[in-house]
């Protein structure tokens, strides 16, 4: 399992995945939450749970794309579930490992 070496290695992928998808991000920040892995804001600003450093990268890379599709539909409605397939494929598979860690 490849964990994130670090924060600097973890942001510069938000910002490679916020640029494949045309999304302006503001920040990036890493802290303890303790309910969810992410979360976003319209001004463009990205929370990410501290803990998503020990998880293995596929995982993470899953929760980046969830929350940056955000920027385009604020929803899991069919459009946003369509659009994290066409990045992602099975996506259905890492939420289900992902649903299995406790956050």
């Amino acid at each position: 399992m490849k964990t994130w070496q670090d924060k600097k290695e973890f942001k510069n992928k938000v910002l490679t995945v916020a640029k494949q998808l045309n999304i302006k991000v503001k920040s990036i920040s890493l802290r303890p939450m303790k309910k969810k892995w992410a979360s976003c804001s319209t001004a463009g600003n990205l929370n990410f749970n501290l803990d998503i450093l020990e998880m293995e990268k596929k995982l993470g890379e899953y929760v980046i794309v969830h929350e940056l599709l955000h920027f385009h539909v604020p929803n899991h409605g069919k459009l946003w579930k369509s659009l994290l397939r066409a990045y992602l494929g099975n996506y259905e598979k890492l939420e289900k490992k992902l649903k299995s860690i406790p956050s």
